[in-house]
């Protein structure tokens, strides 16, 4: 399973940072991870508008993901 890892920094404070992990459904590698995430990256900063997206990647699972 893939996760898109998000890094975001606050509007308000554009040195204020976090990234933020999105569970991908589906068995797939990351080259379809990146075709299908932008999107998920949309969505996310529609319903985040304090923050704004910087970067972005598409990379396996981990523990602390889930």
């Amino acid at each position: 399973m893939l996760t898109i890892v998000i890094s975001a920094c606050l509007v308000a404070d554009p040195k204020s940072c976090k990234d933020y992990t999105l569970p991908v459904d589906g068995d797939m590698d990351t080259v379809q991870c990146a075709l299908i995430a932008p999107p998920f990256l949309a969505n996310w900063q529609e319903n985040h508008p304090q923050w704004t997206v910087k970067r972005w990647k598409c990379q396996p699972t981990t523990m602390n993901d889930t």
